[in-house]
């Protein structure tokens, strides 16, 4: 006997809510067809679906999007990085304090003392028909992220091939939330054709009717509320084998469209102004930006995060800044729409020679004009480098704040967290760092204009 098994999952929605009410209400109706016809369903996310870019994830960190996901009825949940490092320990420790799904994250645990309650390696789901459904998941590899908001990691891949081989004498069917990106999916399925299903995320691929690798399905959904995957497994009871299994993407924009959406999304957004919009200073006049040139923003930026750091000197890209400040009274909505980026500081100790290299290296004529995508910034293009601190002379001799700096020290650099992968820098990737967290970059403006603007 035959039993088609449903599975409608998402994934990287990044608080992009402008089709949310469609795929949600898509999704319930297809879910009740089915569900009159004797076929079980199931809708899973596969993490980073809040993003505190968005005003109504920051305003309510976090819990809005839970109380969203509670309403669209998901049973099963993973975290991406979005929830794991962008959010306090205390934070994400009662992020899921009233969900009414399953959180499922194998490769994350507290440090120190208990773990939540809510994060469980796997679970076992049983359909209509008495099938059970192992579902395994884990999140990518922040480390060093991780350990600095007091949670540890293990490995994702041997974790999870651990799990499916264990899960596998006890269930009908593995399938696993992978939020570690396509190239880590097709390792995992490489070395593990136990898992019949990874839904895929985390690098935002699409794979339109999915991928297999070694008997493996692999699935990927794009990114920001593009599309709704629906996974049909066809399963032979009597045999005790799957028979087929098909994953299909429905865009969510061709869906229809839902009776008051457009509300709903906006109610949202005033709901996040509506709780942003408290004072948080008060200025004297207005502090311009600029992307292409240092600015009085940049200035104050500045002196804010050497100060928080207690760096020697400091580097920046101008494009960070999205407004300016504004004269008069300031809002955590107004620091919140100039630093909307989930980035953090870090400090880099450096020798002299390597100070010299990353100042030669900031003069890149071309890097101010990219309109760069990822590594938690959320601004329009990247702007001019800014250095704070250090500059060299006419005769290529490296000073620090204004005094030739000495040979034999190790100078402090404070930048922000995007630099230290490797990227604009290589040297930043292997060099002894201290990521500040979790303290965004308004937090730190806003904890400084408290006492800068009191003077």
């Amino acid at each position: 006997m035959l039993e088609k098994i449903h599975i409608f999952h998402t994934n990287d929605l990044h608080s992009h809510f402008k089709y949310w009410p469609r795929m949600q209400s898509y999704v319930k109706e297809m879910r009740n067809k089915l569900g009159s016809i004797g076929e079980t369903s199931y809708l899973f996310d596969v993490g980073d679906h809040l993003d505190r870019s968005n005003i109504y994830t920051e305003a309510t960190v976090g819990k809005g999007n839970v109380r969203l996901l509670n309403e669209a009825g998901y049973d099963v949940v993973t975290i991406g990085n979005n929830e794991g490092i962008t959010l306090s320990h205390e934070e994400l420790f009662h992020l899921y304090d009233n969900a009414n799904f399953d959180v499922v994250v194998a490769n994350v645990y507290a440090s120190h003392g208990m773990k939540p309650a809510w994060m469980k390696p796997y679970v076992i789901l049983t359909t209509a028909m008495g099938t059970k459904i192992g579902v395994i998941a884990a999140t990518a590899m922040f480390e060093v992220y991780y350990e600095e908001l007091n949670w540890h990691m293990d490995d994702a891949r041997s974790t999870l091939l651990r799990l499916a081989h264990q899960l596998r004498e006890e269930v009908d069917i593995v399938v696993c939330l992978s939020h570690l990106g396509i190239t880590e999916d097709e390792l995992l399925a490489d070395e593990c054709p136990e898992i019949d299903v990874i839904f895929g995320s985390h690098t935002h691929h699409v794979l339109p009717e999915g991928k297999v690798i070694n008997g493996v399905l692999l699935t990927g959904g794009g990114k920001f509320g593009q599309y709704t995957g629906h996974l049909i497994i066809e399963y032979d009871k009597k045999l005790r084998k799957i028979v087929e299994k098909k994953d299909t993407l429905i865009h969510n924009k061709d869906l229809p469209i839902v009776k008051n959406e457009q509300m709903m999304v906006q109610f949202l957004e005033d709901e996040g102004n509506r709780i942003l919009d408290t004072p948080v200073f008060t200025t004297k006049k207005a502090y311009n930006k600029e992307w292409f040139h240092y600015s009085q923003l940049s200035d104050l930026f500045a002196h804010a995060i050497l100060e928080k750091s207690g760096a020697d000197c400091a580097l920046f890209n101008a494009g960070i800044f999205l407004d300016g400040l504004p004269k008069g009274i300031v809002t955590a909505l107004d620091l919140h729409r100039i630093f909307p980026h989930p980035i953090n500081l870090c400090t880099i100790e450096l020798s002299v020679a390597e100070m010299k290299e990353i100042y030669m290296q900031s003069k890149n004529e071309e890097w101010p004009y990219i309109e760069l995508k990822g590594l938690g910034f959320r601004g329009v293009i990247f702007g001019k480098i800014l250095t704070y601190g250090f500059s060299m002379n006419e005769n290529r001799q490296l000073l620090i704040n204004g005094k030739l700096a000495d040979q034999n020290h190790t100078y402090k650099l404070v930048t922000l967290d995007l630099f230290t992968f490797g990227y604009f820098y290589p040297s930043f990737k292997y060099a002894k760092k201290q990521y500040i967290l979790p303290e965004f970059l308004r937090n730190i403006m806003i904890d400084y204009g408290q006492r800068f603007f009191k003077q």
